[in-house]
């Protein structure tokens, strides 16, 4: 691998000191790729109007076609942290605009490209932000093969498109996974599940592998929901906050929207948790949601398979929580 720094007319940023992952990485067979760190771009999906793309400027890599916001990897920067600075930069995504879905990697062997898709969670327009687009756009899913595309993400779409109908959740027996370890949380049960909590939203954050999930591409950022139930339940829903017990109590058996990425929903049962458990599987699965459950009771674990859901025990949260 060979790190070129840019010419004149190669892709530059408008403002500022040039950061060290500005410049080329040259493969031993002489392909060029843009960003020492790697690079990354964002896929903002919006059901009501699809995925943002980018028009390239003419002077930008394959200038003239469509691809997604994006750009070099600053050094120590996540993928995620980079894809949504560049949007930022280029396309003027608010903060807290949007939240990852999963990530999709093309690895070049000396050079990755990660394309994090994420769900708009607040609608927004697009504003053109910096020299490198000629146009944004809000393309409709079935429309984006319409334009002309940059090779690479034409090369990516059909699979990205594919998986902008896939949406996972967590659904964890919480007294269970508690109760998988002898730490001393029937002492303070409410106590134990605040720590649950906090690690289910560490986990929320950085995301669980495709293969944990036995799904496509390089990681998920799955909805969570965890159903506490008995003493438990006087546990606050956040960390810092009074415990509300009627907050997200809701009817066994109730329709469930998809929980948001990244956010970690405490449900607390009315009756029997198992009895909560296996509606909220059953109500997720009707909606189209692939569910994968948490939980080593046998009986319970057959009956939420009789659901749809695919059920993981104790011991595989536990080893994913950080």
């Amino acid at each position: 691998m060979t790190i070129v720094p840019p010419a004149a007319g190669e892709p530059r940023r408008p403002h500022g000191p040039r950061d060290p992952g500005d410049a080329w990485v040259v493969a031993p067979t002489g392909e060029r790729y843009w960003g020492r760190f790697g690079a990354a771009g964002l896929l903002a999906f919006d059901p009501a109007r699809g995925v943002l793309l980018q028009h390239r400027v003419g002077w930008s890599h394959f200038g003239g076609t469509w691809a997604l916001p994006g750009g070099a990897l600053h050094q120590g920067e996540t993928a995620i942290d980079g894809a949504v600075r560049e949007a930022q930069e280029e396309a003027g995504v608010p903060d807290g605009a949007v939240r990852p879905r999963f990530t999709h990697v093309f690895d070049a062997g000396v050079w990755q490209y990660t394309t994090v898709v994420a769900d708009v969670t607040a609608p927004f327009e697009a504003t053109i932000s910096d020299p490198e687009s000629l146009e944004l756009a809000w393309v409709p899913v079935d429309a984006v093969d319409d334009r002309e595309l940059h090779p690479s993400f034409a090369a990516a779409w059909p699979g990205l498109r594919d998986a902008l109908g896939v949406r996972p959740v967590l659904l964890v027996d919480a007294a269970n996974v508690v109760g998988s370890v002898p730490d001393g949380w029937w002492r303070d049960r409410a106590g134990a599940a605040a720590r649950l909590r906090d690690g289910l939203d560490a986990l929320a954050g950085t995301g669980v592998s495709a293969d944990d999930l036995g799904l496509p591409h390089e990681r998920w950022f799955p909805g969570i929901e965890m159903v506490i139930e008995g003493a438990a339940r006087a546990m606050p829903d956040v960390a810092g906050a009074e415990a509300d017990a009627g907050s997200s109590d809701r009817a066994v058996g109730d329709p469930l929207p998809h929980p948001a990425p990244n956010v970690v929903r405490v449900v607390r049962a009315s009756g029997p948790g198992d009895d909560e458990l296996v509606a909220r599987a059953d109500a997720m699965r009707a909606s189209g949601l692939i569910v994968t459950a948490v939980t080593s009771d046998r009986a319970l674990r057959a009956r939420l398979e009789t659901t749809g859901a695919h059920v993981r025990p104790t011991s595989w949260l536990r080893a994913l929580l950080p």
